[in-house]
């Protein structure tokens, strides 16, 4: 991909690349996002979490980071119209959505930058108390780290979508909630949100 000005946007060409790409993914994680869960079973959150992540079952991790590394910096860089055109596609690619991840940890501001971009191209996916409960995570990490975490959030919350897609606030208004909170525990639903984010 060619080097962006700030606030520039990619060419139909890189666009179109990235689009095919995920495309392949999506394919190849859409049997691992529509598995069946018995939810019945007591211990079926905790065998969730401790199951082999999407990206390395399908192994496409390396190639996935590898297109989440040139998406990142170009959303960040871009303007408006990149910005909703890499949204568009999480939205409507969504295995690929709910199985992009990073390696990288939060424990750095870099870091932490890294894992909220990614959180803001997502726009809350299919349901924002996933969401919600997802920044929490990554904000929780950073904040056992002591990473100063503020201007972050507000440096992505001013890239992010300002549409309140589910009534539960924009995913702007979602970075900027963090800004000033300690994230010390989980929010009370959590329990039950892994479903939706295995089954859709």
């Amino acid at each position: 991909m060619k080097n962006q000005q700030p606030n520039s946007n990619a060419d139909a060409g890189t666009l179109e690349d990235w689009e095919s790409r995920i495309m392949d993914f999506e394919e190849r994680l859409r049997p691992i996002a529509r598995r069946p869960v018995d939810i019945t079973r007591p211990d079926w959150l905790d065998r969730l979490r401790a199951g082999v992540p999407p990206l390395d079952e399908a192994g496409v991790r390396e190639h996935a980071e590898q297109l989440l590394g040139e998406l990142i910096p170009a959303y960040a860089k871009g303007g408006d119209e990149t910005r909703c055109a890499i949204r568009r596609m999480f939205a409507e690619y969504g295995s690929f959505a709910w199985a992009a991840a990073l390696s990288t940890r939060r424990t750095s501001v870099e870091g932490l930058r890294q894992h909220l971009i990614l959180f803001s191209m997502k726009d809350q996916g299919r349901d924002s108390r996933d969401a919600l409960l997802t920044l929490q995570e990554i904000v929780r990490e950073a904040d056992t780290a002591g990473v100063a975490k503020a201007a972050v959030l507000r440096e992505v919350a001013a890239m992010s979508s300002t549409t309140n897609r589910y009534g539960m606030g924009s995913t702007r208004d979602m970075l900027l909630r963090f800004t000033n909170t300690r994230c010390r525990g989980f929010i009370t639903f959590s329990l039950g949100l892994k479903r939706s984010s295995y089954l859709y």
